[in-house]
């Protein structure tokens, strides 16, 4: 069981001192290494830990994030109508998007340790401004690949789930795998504001106007960060929630693209990172590009208004949020890898449904596929993260920004798979059969990560 202690040191019962044993190289690892106090000493902490406000700013900073992510799947079909591009064109801009956002973020991760946390992501969210903007002028397809797939898709990187798994890291000791779920639901929360209102937009007026309120909002999130986030307990002068004393702020680690490429070198040396990334692209590739870039468009070839289709996912990202928190506290108490094989499993059965309930309603079947989906959605993030932890320590957070490429690069081929199979076929039916069927393989290899001895 992947458990990181929650009661001060010394009143763990023995099933929590186990746990508290399995980590106890990750824990000690920045007591050990050189570092340099910078920031306030350490003072008498009163009220609420300061880990709770700067995870509090987190959480919004991704739910204002989150209106870019929830774009690319309501421009294919307005697109393609007013340029004529095929949905596999299309897909290739978002499959870009997709592809960068993963293999931007474990050099992300170890760019934050570098230059801190506030400077990349407002840098971040000033990029997918500026490449949200862009897109309201273009005429061609390659501007939507060199705007939306590139900038946006390098700026979103750097606001993946490494930036969730390095403000967790670092603010939290105790908790880790509670606070995990809730900034993972972030996203899920924004993908409820977002979704309804860009689909509106649209609806009512043009794509242009929605691309320009996400330039907006990445904007407007940059003051919140500059201002409100901290990048180190040590800043404000405490020790990590649940930790047992004061950790000095590390230097800054200089060579941040060297040690993300060294992180994978050797992770990549060991059988647990091959299964987790393989798991985790399956997982991008039934979550992130066939659902939330292919539903709308699959939906509105049943007659279904884009309006309501969008609406649909939007109720996923209301399940998403229960999902994923109440994954984190699953986490922090049962078998991570029992876990991933039940969410797997499920997501597989669930997709192979699908077809026999896409219709021109919104229907009772429908609805219990998307409660179903919902909380099922990103539920995998905790125990994957947590994983990582046990096997990769200090590193976790690089070594996770990779396993998230995978993910990602998962999510990218089957976005544009799917856009060329609906050319193709005209229908997106095999898409959802052959990607349940890769939920079942997932669900084999989480359970093969239990005969796995830690690393290190």
């Amino acid at each position: 069981m992947t458990q990181i202690p929650e009661l001060p040191l010394g009143t763990a019962g023995p099933a929590r001192g186990a746990a508290a044993t399995q980590h106890a190289p990750a824990a000690a690892a920045p007591a050990a290494a050189p570092a340099v106090l910078q920031g306030p000493p350490p003072r008498r902490r009163r009220g609420p830990h300061r880990a709770w406000p700067v995870a509090a700013v987190t959480f919004l900073t991704i739910i204002g994030a989150a209106g870019f992510a929830s774009l690319p799947g309501l421009l294919i079909d307005p697109l393609h109508a007013e340029f004529h591009w095929s949905r596999g064109t299309i897909g290739l801009a978002v499959s870009v998007n997709l592809a960068l956002y993963g293999l931007t973020a474990p050099f992300a991760a170890a760019l934050m340790d570098r230059f801190g946390i506030r400077r990349v992501v407002a840098a971040a969210l000033t990029l997918i401004a500026t490449g949200a903007g862009l897109t309201v002028f273009m005429t061609t397809s390659w501007q939507l690949i060199l705007y939306w797939g590139v900038l946006v898709g390098l700026g979103s990187g750097s606001m993946a789930l490494a930036f969730a798994a390095t403000v967790t890291n670092r603010w939290f000791t105790a908790r880790r795998g509670l606070v995990t779920g809730v900034l993972t639901a972030a996203g899920a929360s924004g993908q409820l504001v977002f979704l309804p209102l860009l689909s509106w937009i649209i609806d009512r007026h043009d794509w242009r106007p929605a691309a320009v309120t996400v330039a907006l909002t990445a904007l407007a999130v940059v003051p919140l960060v500059w201002l409100l986030l901290r990048d180190h307990p040590a800043d404000v002068g405490v020790a990590p929630y649940g930790a047992p004393e004061f950790v000095p702020k590390p230097a800054p680690q200089r060579g941040a693209a060297r040690r993300a490429v060294r992180a994978l070198v050797s992770a990549a040396r060991t059988g647990p990172f091959w299964l987790l990334a393989g798991t985790f692209a399956i997982c991008g590739a039934t979550t992130n590009g066939l659902v939330k870039t292919h539903f709308v468009p699959a939906a509105h070839d049943h007659g279904m208004p884009m309006t309501a289709a969008a609406s649909l996912l939007a109720v996923i990202g209301v399940f998403d949020i229960v999902g994923t928190i109440a994954s984190g506290w699953f986490t922090d108490r049962f078998d991570t890898r029992r876990l991933l094989a039940v969410y797997y499993g499920l997501r597989g059965l669930s997709l192979m449904f699908l077809p026999l309930l896409l219709a021109d309603s919104v229907r009772p079947p429908m609805v219990f596929f998307i409660v179903f989906y919902g909380l099922d959605w990103v539920a995998t993030v905790p125990p994957t993260l947590a994983l990582c932890r046990e096997y990769y320590g200090e590193d976790s957070a690089i070594v996770f920004g990779w396993v998230l490429a995978a993910h990602q690069v998962g999510a990218a081929v089957i976005a544009f798979l799917g856009g060329l199979a609906r050319d193709a076929l005209g229908t997106y039916d095999p898409v959802w059969y052959a990607s349940g069927a890769l939920c079942a393989l997932a669900a084999l290899m989480a359970l093969v990560l239990r005969q796995r001895r830690r690393v290190g």
